[in-house]
């Protein structure tokens, strides 16, 4: 099992550069994921935090960002608290695709990372991208005006 990834299409009626910029601006990633205290860029530390009800923040998921080639390419080292600080890997390919973009979200590692607890991390970030990816989606709809 620690070949199997999570791997996620989804299609804009956007360019590329708009498609990236929602990956990329701290104020875009706050809108569909987790806010960053500052915008990603490329062999630098992320921590995509979430508000908590005293006003702290509490990192959500963290890595490093390992890749970057705008607007086509990104790669994350990727984690999140029940990962115990083990690594995985998000890798964002954008694609141009008849007038708009093709996103594609391989999430690998996580079998390897997870161990014995793997099939119910699968379970969880699967479902999670699902609707982290969903509010992509609107995100990029409500500034484009496009369906």
């Amino acid at each position: 099992m620690s070949n199997v990834t999570i791997t996620k299409t989804i299609f804009f009626k956007a360019p590329r550069k708009t498609v990236w910029s929602f990956l990329t601006r701290k104020e875009k990633l706050a809108i569909w994921f987790h806010p960053p205290k500052k915008d990603l860029a490329v062999n630098e530390d992320y921590s995509l935090d979430e508000q908590q009800e005293d006003g702290s923040t509490k990192a959500q998921c963290w890595g490093k960002v390992l890749e970057m080639d705008e607007p086509s390419r990104m790669v994350w080292s990727f984690t999140i608290k029940p990962l115990d600080g083990a690594m995985t890997t998000v890798t964002w390919d954008l694609e141009e695709a008849h007038g708009g973009t093709c996103l594609t979200l391989t999430h690998e590692g996580i079998g390897k990372a997870a161990g014995e607890a793997a099939l119910g991390l699968f379970c969880a970030l699967d479902h999670g991208w699902d609707v982290h990816l969903t509010k992509f989606r609107t995100g990029v709809h409500d500034e484009t005006g496009q369906t």
